[in-house]
């Protein structure tokens, strides 16, 4: 799953990218915006850390977000920008909460709708003429319905992920690669001073009227965060005032936003972290171990990963009633410790 950084210049969005991912991208004016930065990062997971201290694997691996600082131009939001976000899962934009060089004041409001209306325009773009070569040969009226409500939608000022839509009428739409069809996150910016203040409340009231979620952080502190051997970096975030890095609380709502959930496994040889889309049924979460899996599934063991830290084995928690075995129509939840059993 990918995730794009976008933004205004100006508003620390390389900066952003860098602390997250810790790779060291060129920031400001002056940076290369020909081109993406990409970068991947692990999602924190408590749950995996506790499975690790109980087994004390060979391997610990977590669940992975490919984060991308999505190229802009000088000027702000281009249609190469643009056309840049349409490949990508979901986007997260960053809003600048600190005075720029000059001492302006942030206006991450401003900021906030203006990349709505670009993206508006460009959807509508995007559906008119879909629209046009539909009237004309009537082929699909089903098809031309559907864009023509869009329309009306996106001419109200309306984002698309806020229009009302059945499940079946979305995933039609997921080939046109609509921006305001894509979850949005917003990022807060702000200097170091204000890291522990609560957000300007029009900033929580922007984010709430669009049903989308919010998330402040101080990207330079971040990065020196970031930078410390992880043995030191507890302790400096405490210094702070904070529980944990804010990127932690970042990446986390990040994967929260594509509808991911993780299926843990775990033992001696590795405990793991495994995202799939919620809802997903147990053989089709199998297939993401290996194919063979699904192909043959024949049932699922399954402990939730409190019960199993709690117990400590796999045969207390059968003793005490706590292992589940399941079938092709168990839908995996959020936390579930499987255990498939198969046979090719």
């Amino acid at each position: 799953m990918r995730i794009g950084l976008v933004g205004v210049p100006g508003c620390g969005k390389s900066t952003v990218f860098g602390a997250l991912t810790g790779l060291a991208v060129e920031t400001g004016y002056a940076a290369r915006r020909d081109r993406a930065n990409l970068g991947v990062v692990k999602v924190p997971d408590a749950r995996v850390d506790a499975l690790a201290r109980l087994f004390e694997p060979k391997k610990t691996t977590y669940a992975e977000i490919v984060f991308t600082d999505v190229a802009g131009a000088a000027e702000g939001i281009d249609r190469a920008t643009l056309n840049a976000m349409r490949p990508l899962d979901a986007l997260c934009q960053v809003v600048r909460g600190f005075p720029d060089a000059a001492g302006a004041a942030p206006d991450p409001v401003r900021e906030i709708a203006d990349l709505e209306t670009e993206t508006i325009l460009a959807d509508l773009e995007l559906v008119e003429a879909r629209i046009a070569r539909l009237t004309k040969d009537r082929s699909q009226p089903r098809e031309l319905e559907l864009l023509q409500r869009i329309q009306a939608g996106l001419e109200g000022g309306a984002p698309l992920r806020g229009i009302e839509l059945a499940a079946e009428e979305r995933r039609s739409l997921a080939g046109y690669a609509l921006l305001t069809q894509k979850p949005l996150l917003l990022v807060l910016n702000v200097g170091e001073a204000e890291i522990l203040a609560p957000p300007p409340e029009p900033v929580v009231a922007a984010a709430k009227s669009r049903g989308i979620g919010l998330v402040v952080l101080s990207a330079p502190v971040e990065m020196d965060v970031a930078q410390l051997p992880e043995a030191e970096q507890p302790d400096f975030v405490a210094s702070l005032g904070l529980e944990e890095p804010a990127r932690h609380r970042f990446i986390r709502a990040a994967f929260d936003l594509i509808d991911l959930i993780s299926m843990l496994t775990s033992g001696p040889d590795e405990c793991r972290a495994w995202p799939v889309p919620r809802g997903m049924l147990a053989p089709r979460a199998a297939g993401k171990i290996h194919s063979d899996i699904e192909r043959g599934f024949i049932r699922a063991e399954v402990i939730h990963w409190r019960d199993l830290v709690e117990l400590g084995s796999e045969a207390r928690c059968r003793e005490a009633g706590k292992l589940r075995v399941k079938g092709k129509d168990y839908v995996i939840q959020d936390g579930d410790i499987c255990c498939f059993r198969f046979n090719v």
